[in-house]
């Protein structure tokens, strides 16, 4: 689907979930007799080269109402690919004065599109990674920050990081690593200090006995979530995933030719899968159940006694293992606690315990984490690693280790990061509820909230000076366009009536916010034909 956005100077495309501005627009000749090629100018924001989308076979008159087939597709100069893009793309030739100083080459790269002879190549991918969604949350994120750079003030509540820096105890530490020359390849399953360091972390935080050759640190948590995934589960196996559930992980199952099964929850139930819920769904195909507590995007925290109901479940069922994703385990709002699904009785053979530094520490990019498992599983995830990334960064991995002796659960400065964490949370909770039509479950964890806002699109909804709001996607664009404030729809996490807000923000960002989704919410805005 394509959809359009106008904000001054900027016009916004969509096509195929792939979110690009460009800066503007123009006609140049076809390589044809008689074609005109439509040059989009854009800066992707996931790389430094400016990307142009050029089109060509037009009529030289109103391109918005054909079909426009994207010829070519260039980055930095090169061809890469062909594609279509479907009927309704709306263009604006304009040309902002930013984009005139901030693109220069505008005439070498459309000479170089008229010029490049025809060359047919075979694209084609590979099924399981042409059956792939991109993340809507990196996409949002993209989206926002390219806004940004036109000079529209946008704020971003949709990326899933802190906004804290690293605690300065671990920085130092990366800095020593680095003029101490720590600089060269690690053992590929991390050094021997940090498996340690992680190895006493599990005992004294939760209850875990591991040893060093049952860790394997990898690039982020991500990496960790995706190593185990692929070393336990066969073509055809059954991934259990509760929803609302983190983007990734249906993907992950589908990339690793397993089936995601997934089990919804909803804000009634403070989106906590039920024992028996699992055990509806479970067939001889299942093979690995993912739990995140504390969640996201909901901020849902397992009580010890919902994790004892599932794994008392999962021990009637010899091939069913255990993925515990916890790397919010430091985020939690009393009274809830983290509790470790791996610490429970006979669960530790089943188990996979994900976890790393980036939300605790404020290291999102540092990237890394690690993965915790009996040591036949670890020993396969090695393997998957050594044959990829090979070992994390070396710097990081003595960072991590100063980030280990802050002391148990993050010590002082976790600890500070949390108190803002939980005020931050009771004051968006608050605003929330204050908005007619929103529903929500209070988070217990994490920084994420995913109110129901159903009640503002649907079949037959339109906001005033906009127009149709069918979906959480179209609301979200809405927000971004009439609120400039950019948030991720629920169906990207399995729940379509939902959108997530992170309030991983300063309060005086999070106040701004809230005003200005308070304004574009109210009940006079929308309208609901019959």
């Amino acid at each position: 689907m394509t959809r359009r956005i106008r904000t001054p100077g900027l016009l916004i495309v969509s096509v195929e979930s792939h979110w690009f501005a460009p800066l503007w627009i123009e006609r140049a000749p076809g390589r044809r007799p008689g074609n005109t090629v439509w040059l989009f100018y854009s800066r992707r924001t996931t790389g430094p080269a400016w990307t142009l989308y050029h089109t060509e076979g037009l009529p030289e008159t109103d391109p918005a109402v054909n079909s426009m087939p994207l010829a070519s597709h260039l980055r930095a100069g090169h061809m890469t690919g062909t594609n279509q893009l479907p009927r309704g793309v709306a263009v604006t030739p304009t040309r902002p004065a930013a984009a005139q100083q901030l693109l220069r080459p505008q005439q070498q790269l459309r000479a170089a599109t008229a010029d490049a002879p025809a060359v047919t190549v075979d694209q084609t991918l590979n099924p399981l990674v042409a059956s792939l969604s991109v993340s809507k949350t990196m996409a949002l994120t993209d989206l926002a920050r390219s806004m940004k750079e036109s000079g529209i003030d946008v704020i971003g509540l949709a990326a899933g990081e802190p906004d804290f820096d690293t605690p300065e105890e671990i920085v130092e530490a990366g800095i020593e690593a680095l003029r101490d020359g720590f600089t060269r390849y690690t053992p590929n399953t991390g050094t021997s200090n940090l498996r340690q360091a992680i190895c006493n972390k599990l005992k004294v935080d939760n209850g875990l006995d591991y040893s060093p050759d049952e860790i394997v640190v990898s690039n982020g948590a991500k990496q960790a979530i995706w190593q185990g995934l692929l070393a336990t589960v066969s073509p055809g196996d059954e991934v259990i995933i509760p929803a609302p559930y983190w983007v990734s992980y249906p993907e992950m199952a589908r990339l690793a030719n397993a089936k995601p099964v997934v089990v919804n929850t909803t804000p009634d139930q403070g989106f906590i899968m039920m024992a028996q819920q699992l055990e509806a769904v479970l067939t001889p195909r299942s093979r690995l159940l993912i739990l995140c507590t504390p969640s996201n995007p909901t901020g849902a925290v397992y009580s010890l006694e919902q994790l004892q109901a599932i794994a008392e479940v999962v021990s009637r069922h010899p091939r069913l293992l255990v993925m515990s994703d916890e790397i919010y385990e430091s985020i939690c709002y009393p009274p809830a606690q983290h509790h470790s699904f791996a610490a429970l009785p006979g669960m530790w053979e089943r188990t996979l315990t994900v976890n790393g530094f980036s939300k605790a520490y404020a290291m999102t990019g540092w990237r890394l984490g690690y993965l915790a498992a009996p040591k036949h599983f670890a020993k396969a995830a090695a393997a998957i690693q050594s044959q990829s990334t090979s070992g994390a960064s070396s710097i990081a991995q003595q960072a991590a280790l100063a980030a280990l002796a802050l002391g148990p659960k993050g010590g002082k400065p976790v600890s500070q990061m949390v108190s803002a964490f939980e005020e931050r949370r009771d004051y968006v909770v608050q605003r929330l509820k204050q908005i007619p039509d929103v529903k929500l479950a209070e988070p217990q964890g994490a920084f994420y909230v995913l109110p129901d806002m159903s009640k503002f699109f649907g079949p037959g909804v339109e906001a005033r000076g906009y127009g149709p709001i069918p979906d959480a996607d179209a609301l979200c664009m809405y927000l971004i366009q009439q609120a400039h404030v950019a948030l991720v729809p629920g169906d990207a996490f399995g729940a379509p009536d939902c959108i997530r807000i992170s309030y991983a923000a300063s309060m005086a960002t999070l106040k701004e916010a809230l005003d200005r989704l308070e304004r574009a919410l109210q009940p006079d805005v929308f309208s609901r034909q019959q």
